[in-house]
């Protein structure tokens, strides 16, 4: 199994590859949608990193994705320039799933 990354910028792209990440720089939703759809059929990629600019665009096709029980595991990451979420994602992610308040 290998990673992939789906991003909106080469600098994020040329960082992972540094790593020895694979991966594409697209804009539309419409290519998110092709690369995700190749990503499905090929089944070799067991982890999925897509910045999170381009998971707004995709997010309904992402979470039907998550919830079903094949690969790839599926990783929102920020760009270069930072976390388009709030601070308290973490928390408020946690309180909304089991109902525990931190």
């Amino acid at each position: 199994m290998k990673i992939f990354l789906i991003s909106d910028n080469t600098h994020t792209l040329t960082g992972m590859r540094l790593a020895g990440v694979e991966g594409v720089v697209v804009h539309e939703r419409e290519e998110v949608l092709r690369e995700l759809t190749k990503i499905r059929e090929s089944r070799d990629t067991g982890i999925l990193l897509i910045t999170e600019l381009l998971a707004e665009k995709v997010q309904q096709e992402l979470d039907e994705m998550k919830l079903s029980s094949s690969p790839p595991v599926i990783i929102e990451i920020p760009d270069r320039h930072g976390s388009r979420r709030p601070q308290d994602f973490l928390t408020r992610y946690i309180r909304e799933s089991i109902g525990l308040k931190i």
